[in-house]
């Protein structure tokens, strides 16, 4: 990409000092043919094949080249290209000619450079155009105020005409250049906000999961390093010590099912000493019928046995939180982005071992509004949860116009019978 580049930044480097050269030459040899046919009023052109006329050849020849040579110098190219007209005076009237690499010498100044730069320079190239056009005229006869005031429009007319486009050409480039840094700007402060969001909800949960296992963990390393000892010496201490592991593991997995402090940042209950509520697949009936009743219309349906897997300890804890908050979260992104559309959730025990969750919602009824919101980051925290419990999460627009979430989450026994209810 950088050679492509390159490329074209030489190519534009010779095409326009060799375009500004070839039309310079051809408008002086069309005023050289129309004046020796007598079709043009322009006074003192010189003859085709005469010394002034080669002269003249070579200057616009020098201004071409120093159009090419100065490009990384813009103000050398603007105040050469301009000192080089006087040397046209023995073009006359047609003097003009010379005028076009001043033209393009001080529009690539002014991109290249702010204008309130380029101040200096460009009186300096526009004193030089009026010398040499009134140089021209005094040459042809035309002396005098008429050939101060021909020399004072063309200084003027060199100088700002290209002064202004290049003006309003920069404002433009610059306009879209801070644009496009301030839309790169943003990408990378949603980019760091949700890197944040991730590593909030990474870190929430392994603190929650190192409070609720760590100390029971640690216990049964000690128990099981001193029922190694025991169980030659002391049987009946080493059986102690085994229910005691045992009592600490059944106390280890009760914990574990109470993770729902790992969002007490939403859900945090009113009351510290209070119980933890458990949120596991049984409770999404709860939290539809919740849903029901805030004005959302949505329905329940279930297949296979999901109640007896979850209470069977075959969908673990933290996937059945998994379960829930992302049915949680679809449902009121469901009430914010999709007003008056109807929802259904969708419980399935498979038959291959696995539980399928699916959020689905029709398209926004037509009038509906969504209500104002700031962007959140709920698919952030969906993803994270899936790759937490190993589960799989798609999501993304229906057929009809609506939105869906589906959640498969793994178990570890496949169900046996197969019914379906709905509510």
């Amino acid at each position: 990409m950088i050679e492509r580049l390159a490329q074209r930044g030489r190519r534009t480097t010779s095409v326009v000092p060799a375009a500004c050269w070839l039309l310079a030459t051809a408008l002086l040899a069309g005023s050289t043919i129309a004046t020796g046919a007598g079709q043009a009023p322009a006074v003192g052109v010189p003859g085709s094949g005469t010394a002034a006329w080669w002269w003249a050849v070579l200057v616009l020849a020098l201004q071409a080249v120093t159009l090419g040579v100065a490009r990384a110098r813009p103000r050398a190219a603007v105040l050469v290209t301009a000192a080089l007209v006087p040397a046209l005076l023995g073009l006359g009237e047609v003097v003009g000619v010379g005028l076009l690499a001043v033209v393009v010498a001080v529009y690539r100044a002014v991109l290249a450079r702010p204008a309130r730069r380029l101040t200096p320079t460009l009186l300096a190239a526009g004193v030089l155009v009026a010398v040499g056009v009134a140089a021209a005229e005094t040459g042809v006869g035309n002396g005098g105020w008429p050939a101060v005031v021909a020399g004072a429009l063309q200084g003027v007319a060199a100088v700002g005409l290209p002064l202004g486009l290049g003006s309003v050409v920069g404002a433009r480039r610059d306009a879209v250049a801070a644009l496009a840094r301030t839309v790169e700007a943003q990408g990378r402060a949603r980019d760091a906000l949700v890197q944040v969001a991730v590593e909030r909800e990474r870190t929430a949960m392994a603190r929650e999961l190192h409070d609720i296992a760590a100390h029971h963990l640690s216990g049964i390393a000690v128990m099981t390093a001193a029922i190694g000892r025991q169980i030659d010496v002391d049987p009946d201490g080493a059986k102690r010590a085994v229910a005691q592991v045992r009592e600490q593991s059944t106390a280890m997995l009760r914990d574990l099912r109470h993770l729902v402090v790992l969002l007490r940042d939403v859900d945090s209950p009113s009351d510290p000493a209070a119980p933890v509520r458990m949120e596991t697949l049984a409770g999404v009936s709860d939290l539809v019928a919740r849903a029901r009743a805030s004005g959302l219309a949505v329905d329940l349906r279930t297949a296979g046995p999901v109640a007896e897997l979850a209470a069977s300890g075959a969908v673990g804890p933290l996937a059945q939180l998994a379960a829930y908050r992302v049915v949680q979260e679809a449902l009121a992104n469901a009430a914010r982005h999709a007003t008056g559309a109807r929802c259904e959730v969708a419980l399935d025990a498979r038959a291959d071992g696995r539980v399928e969750v699916v959020v689905r919602n029709d398209a926004p009824a037509p009038g509906g509004t969504p209500a104002r919101h700031d962007p959140g980051y709920g698919l952030v925290g969906m993803r994270e949860r899936a790759e937490l419990t190993g589960a799989t999460l798609r999501y993304g627009p229906t057929d009809d116009g609506g939105w869906e979430v589906a959640l498969s989450v793994p178990t570890t026994a496949a169900p046996a019978t197969t019914q379906e209810q709905h509510r």
